[in-house]
């Protein structure tokens, strides 16, 4: 037979040992997996939560630039720039139409995403608690 295993005190795998028995069973090896997998989804939750942040951002940003845009062809020309003021006139259809295709991709993106999560949702998942 064997000799028993045991961790020397302060090893790195100690932590791995939850009933503090001194053996490492698989049981707590996949414990610990699983422990894994569950912060790597919640990294990957909190990273998509703020690249959407920064995406609606954007949008917003892009609509209020579509908004102040003829203000400031009029500013320019009540302040006396009339070549400013034409210049940007001139600017406004490239402007308009660039601004608009980021805009529509984002709102075509979640509308997309909310149409794929209404299909998810009535599928039916089976749960398994494997502890």
């Amino acid at each position: 037979m064997a000799a028993t295993k045991t961790l020397e005190p302060g090893s790195e795998w100690e932590h791995l040992d939850r009933d503090g028995d001194g053996i490492i069973t698989d049981e707590e090896i996949a414990m610990e997996r699983r422990m894994i997998e569950l912060q790597d989804l919640r990294s990957d939750m909190e990273n998509e939560d703020k690249k959407q942040d920064a995406q609606r951002n954007m949008a917003w940003f892009a609509l209020f630039g579509m908004l102040l845009y003829p203000f400031s062809v009029v500013l320019a020309i009540w302040l006396g720039l009339s070549q400013a003021g034409e210049i940007l006139g001139d600017m406004a259809a490239v402007y308009f139409v660039s601004v608009a295709a980021i805009v529509a991709a984002f709102y075509g993106k979640e509308a997309i995403t909310a149409n794929k999560n209404s299909v998810n949702v009535s599928a039916k998942k089976t749960v398994v608690d494997n502890r």
